[in-house]
C-alpha cells in the first residue's frame, strides 16, 4: 500500500484486489479487456517463437470465451474479478497472471523490479505516486533501493 492509500486501499490476504492487475491488462483503459488488449499484453512478454501465431489467438480467444460471462466479446472488471477468485491458487500461483504482470513490469528482465520498473507501471497505469510512496512500495515488497522487489515482493506489494 502507498502511504497515501490510494494503491491498495482494501487489499487483504481474504479480500484481494484485483483491480491493478485488471489496469495493467486494459491497454486502451476503456474498462473492459479485448483480444487487443490481450495481445498488446502478451506483446511484452518474452516467449518462445512456437507461441506465436494461430497459437496465441487460440489463447487469447480461449481467455476471453471463459472469462466473459455475458458473452459481449470482453472482459469487465466483475468478469475479470471472478475467474481470479475462483482459480485454483489466487493470486499466489507462480505461473499465472501475477507473473505475468511481473513481467511486463520488470522492463530490464532481470527478475527484480526496480524503482523505475515501479514508477514506470505507476505512469502507465495512470496511478499518481510520488518518490516517497514508490520506495514505501518497495520496502514493503520486502526490497531496498538497490535491489529492488522479487516476484514475491510484487505479491506482497499487492496483496497477495
Amino acid at each position: 500500500m502507498c502511504p497515501s492509500g490510494r494503491l491498495a486501499s482494501s487489499i487483504t490476504a481474504a479480500n484481494p484486489d484485483f483491480r491493478p492487475a485488471f489496469e495493467i491488462i486494459d491497454a486502451d483503459r476503456d474498462g473492459k479487456i479485448s483480444s487487443d488488449d490481450l495481445r498488446a499484453f502478451y506483446a511484452g512478454i518474452p516467449r518462445s517463437s512456437s507461441d506465436e501465431g494461430e497459437d496465441e489467438m487460440t489463447m487469447i480467444g480461449t481467455m476471453i470465451s471463459v472469462a466473459d460471462a455475458n458473452k459481449d466479446g470482453f472482459v469487465e472488471f466483475d468478469e475479470f474479478e471472478r475467474v481470479l477468485e475462483t482459480a485454483p491458487h489466487g493470486c499466489r500461483s507462480g505461473d499465472g497472471l501475477m507473473k505475468d504482470v511481473f513481467k511486463v513490469m520488470d522492463k530490464d528482465g532481470d527478475g527484480r523490479l526496480s524503482y523505475g520498473d515501479l514508477k514506470s507501471y505507476m505512469e502507465s497505469a495512470g496511478l499518481a505516486a510520488n518518490d516517497e510512496e514508490i520506495k514505501a512500495m518497495i520496502r514493503l515488497g520486502g526490497g531496498d533501493s538497490t535491489g529492488g522487489v522479487s516476484f514475491d515482493g510484487l505479491l506482497r506489494i499487492f496483496g497477495c
